[in-house]
């Protein structure tokens, strides 16, 4: 370690602990969500400085997703969760997902040059 380099051994126990925290809330959401849908898969994106966005498609279609301040935590969470985890959000995982008339609307709105979804 340089001269000039400090390192406070409680600060990184500190984040340590809220990274396990953060961690374990995303895994209850996860399971739960799971429990909702009759099972879930997910996979994680790096979002840039925002985290990493665990997506989520349920047994029966329904998906959601979640963020997470970085990748790391968001591994976390899906290792703790149990879920089967995907590498990339290809083709045959995009097409477990279920959508309804309401993402219908808004994705058609936008593309077509339809009233705003504001």
């Amino acid at each position: 370690m340089a001269d000039t380099e400090q390192t406070d051994e409680t600060t990184g126990t500190a984040r340590d602990t809220g990274a396990e925290r953060k961690a374990a809330r995303l895994a209850r959401q996860i399971r739960a969500f799971a429990d909702e849908h009759g099972g879930a898969e997910g996979q994680v994106a790096y979002i840039g400085e925002r985290g990493a966005r665990i997506v989520l498609v349920g047994g029966d279609g329904g998906w959601g997703d979640l963020v997470a301040p970085s990748c790391a935590i968001a591994e976390d969470a899906v290792k703790r969760s149990g879920i089967t985890v995907h590498e990339e959000f290809d083709g045959e995982f995009a097409a477990k997902v279920r959508t309804g008339p309401y993402e219908w609307k808004r994705m058609a709105g936008i593309q077509l040059g339809g009233p705003r979804n504001d």
